[in-house]
């Protein structure tokens, strides 16, 4: 296209009368432009590979990462499960730190499936330039990482209501997200906390029941066995506790339920 617009404004250059000077010098400028904004373009395109290829990098460093730390974790937790029976004491303590960090990877994991995705439209982006862009919707919701991040800062800080919120915005906007499953717990863990059993045991069941799968499923178990003991339904509670152990055998929350279960004694 290059070569033929430059033969183009050559051709009527030569074309026109020697009396028409003006006109062709005002051509030989346009075509000088054409050509200058065609170079443009080009750098501006070659610019934008570059910064592709350094944020596609920089995703794939971060996935890996996270990964690594997601095995440590792991590795972490199972160590914690060996050990525990010989510092029973100190479970509780250790088991909320275990989750204070698997808290964190599962933030991390969200941010860079996030990135991933922004990365892939602003491809699709590029894939299309010229077509009309989208308008965009002033009711969106807020992005699921920031909400999640704050409502898990409120909820920590010990700002229920406000955590309560936005855990409640989550499960509206991303009720299918990768933590929503989290969200819910933390939703009836709140009411745990302000000891209204009956909601709290609800909400762990909603953990249970839709998210089955989830990293709160083994934790839904033994905060719900310990709302039923709160309430003196000892039995339910003991075969909450025993259905996590059943379940869950090798996870930190299956040795607290071991533990609860040698202290309510020999008839649990």
């Amino acid at each position: 296209m290059r070569r033929h617009s430059i033969s183009f404004f050559l051709v009527l250059a030569l074309a026109i009368p020697a009396g028409a000077q003006s006109t062709k010098d005002r051509l030989i400028r346009l075509q000088t432009q054409v050509e200058t904004l065609q170079q443009q373009m080009t750098a501006m395109q070659r610019s934008f590979d570059e910064r592709m290829g350094v944020m596609r990098s920089l995703v794939e460093q971060s996935t890996d990462n996270v990964n690594k730390m997601a095995g440590t974790l792991g590795r972490l937790e199972k160590t914690l499960t060996t050990q525990s029976a010989e510092s029973g004491d100190k479970v509780d303590q250790v088991s909320q730190q275990v989750q204070s960090l698997q808290d964190a990877v599962d933030e991390l994991k969200t941010r860079v499936a996030r990135l991933s995705q922004q990365l892939e439209e602003l491809e699709a982006a590029r894939a299309n330039i010229g077509a009309a862009a989208p308008v965009p919707d002033a009711a969106a919701a807020p992005p699921a990482d920031v909400l999640y991040k704050n409502a898990l800062a409120d909820y920590t800080a010990g700002r229920y209501e406000l955590a309560m919120q936005q855990f409640n915005d989550y499960l509206k906007f991303y009720r299918t997200g990768e933590l929503a499953g989290n969200a819910q717990f933390y939703l009836a863990d709140i009411y745990f906390r302000q000891q209204n059993y009956q909601e709290a045991i609800r909400g762990y069941d909603i953990v249970l029941e839709q998210y089955p799968g989830g990293n709160k499923a083994a934790a839904a178990h033994l905060k719900k066995a310990y709302a039923l003991l709160e309430l003196g339904r000892r039995d339910d509670g003991v075969r909450e506790l025993r259905a996590l152990i059943t379940r869950y055998p090798k996870t930190v929350e299956a040795t607290r339920a071991r533990e609860r279960l040698r202290k309510l004694g020999p008839a649990a």
